[in-house]
């Protein structure tokens, strides 16, 4: 008789890992609070127009295609890819836009017209960050964080310094200018830290990002979701929705079940991909292995504020993907880890997805999704999102030389307080634990519990860390460590 294992949460990182275990054997249930499975990456429809609520950015297609393959698929089995091209753009000024195309060597000529000999040094950090992906996708990022020697290779060992050195200091060494520097730190944004604290190791991002490129799934990034459920699905895992879980039941060292709606559902082994704090509270005190004081110590990865825009007219002078840096970046930066107050003039990202899609919007209109980076644990009320909603919506109209706020048809916001209630979020983080240097690897929250021998963890809390790409590995490694423990069993 097949062990069963139970799944806490529907994101990434619980349907990789549900795919993976159904596929050793397991009799596997995901149990999953909301009314529809995907986690963050969930999905919102309304008057015509549809939303990704959660990730916009498809990068790293190489993850995804690995994934696929272990099931001996294909992503194009399940959904429709399209490059972007440019990938995006980034706005530092009144119809100041800087491309960053799909043809890295587009991207180099961009750099060279903006500073003469840029192109050159361009090529030199992208050849340093090309070097460490290699290293990144088959030496480290599949490990899964139990010792220190896991990552100490002959390959990394030759890399230590670009542990210690920092991205803003490694792309302040090849770039002078101003603009493009902060097109290089950009990616960091996505490790959730600042670039000044971020090991130049994960340069690698730069490389994800100008050589790999930007893609969209056609329908959305929900489309991955869906092909990942179809695909457990085929495996025989079944999904449960509606089904918060109450309490972890315990009894010695091993979890026995989870209370679910009332009902207690037994399991010989339990995963969580929900949020790590959250899934700890669910534990007796003496069962749960770190402190709120150890909770209270670690860099958050921001939180957000979100607005889902339908627009009556299309908008001129944007790409798929336009993040706003007109403002003061490290200001901005400051507010969120340093200060941890509300930004006075905050950077804010924009996708519009219907400028490539056209399921995203009806004809002849648009959908705006707009995100502004805050810090965790914000004061969050209807008046303070009015009014960076308002604030943005001038900016955009400035910025890109046409009138927007009078095109408004509908908004929906969300922010901490829905972090929070949707998806028992830490301090309503967006994005999980930042890759700091201290934050990196063994250093990281467990895959496997320390006090339980049958609970498990996968997701942004834990290895290798925050981002769509990684939270599919969170949940392979995850799944190869329960085979490990179970194989000694």
């Amino acid at each position: 008789m097949s062990k069963k294992i139970v799944i806490i949460g529907s994101g990434f990182s619980s349907l990789a890992a549900s795919c993976y275990l159904a596929k050793a054997g397991y009799d596997v249930t995901v149990l999953e609070k909301n009314a529809e499975v995907g986690g963050r990456a969930r999905q919102l429809k309304k008057n015509g127009f549809t939303f990704d609520i959660g990730p916009t950015f498809y990068w790293m297609p190489d993850v995804f295609d690995r994934f696929f393959y272990d099931f001996g698929k294909k992503t194009s089995d399940y959904y429709e890819l399209i490059q972007l091209d440019p990938g995006y753009q980034i706005c530092f000024g009144e119809k100041y836009f800087i491309p960053v195309s799909a043809d890295f060597e587009e991207t180099k000529k961009t750099f060279e017209r903006i500073q003469k000999g840029s192109s050159a040094k361009l090529q030199s950090f992208i050849n340093k960050a090309e070097d460490n992906y290699e290293i990144a996708i088959k030496d480290l990022v599949y490990q899964p964080g139990e010792y220190l020697m896991e990552i100490v290779t002959p390959k990394t060992a030759m890399k230590l310094g670009s542990f210690v050195d920092t991205i803003k200091k490694q792309v302040a060494r090849h770039i002078d200018h101003p603009d493009l520097r902060e097109v290089l730190e950009f990616p960091v944004l996505f490790l959730g830290a600042k670039a000044s604290n971020t090991p130049s190791f994960y340069n690698f991002m730069n490389y994800a990002d100008l050589k790999l490129g930007t893609w969209h799934p056609k329908g959305g990034m929900y489309e991955v979701v869906k092909a990942m459920r179809n695909l457990a699905a085929e495996l025989g895992v079944n999904f449960e929705t509606n089904s918060a879980v109450e309490e972890i039941i315990t009894y010695g060292d091993e979890v026995q079940g989870v209370k679910v709606n009332g009902q207690v559902k037994s399991c010989d082994i339990l995963l969580s991909g929900a949020d790590y704090h959250h899934t700890e509270t669910l534990l007796p005190n003496n069962k749960k292995q770190y402190s709120e004081k150890y909770w209270a110590k670690k860099t958050f990865a921001p939180s957000a504020l979100l607005f889902y825009v339908g627009f009556d007219k299309k908008l001129t002078n944007l790409e798929h993907h336009t993040l706003f840096f007109d403002t003061d970046f490290e200001k901005h930066a400051e507010t969120i880890y340093d200060n941890k107050t509300w930004p006075e003039e905050p950077l804010f990202y924009g996708s519009f997805p219907s400028k490539t899609d056209s399921e995203a919007a009806p004809e002849g209109k648009e959908a705006g999704i707009f995100l502004i980076p805050i810090a965790p644990d914000l004061e969050d009320s209807p008046e303070i999102r009015e009014k960076y909603f308002n604030l943005i919506m001038q900016r955009l109209g400035t910025l890109t030389g046409q009138e927007v706020k009078d095109s408004v048809i509908f908004k929906e916001s969300f922010c901490v307080n829905d972090f929070k209630s949707e998806y028992n979020s830490y301090k309503g983080n967006a994005y999980g634990l930042a890759n700091t240097l201290f934050q990196t690897h063994i250093l990281r929250p467990k895959l496997k519990s320390k006090k339980l021998s049958n609970l498990y963890f996968t997701g942004q809390l834990t290895v290798p860390g925050p981002g769509v790409p990684p939270a599919l590995i969170s949940g392979k490694i995850v799944s190869d460590l329960i085979l490990k423990y179970e194989n000694k069993l």
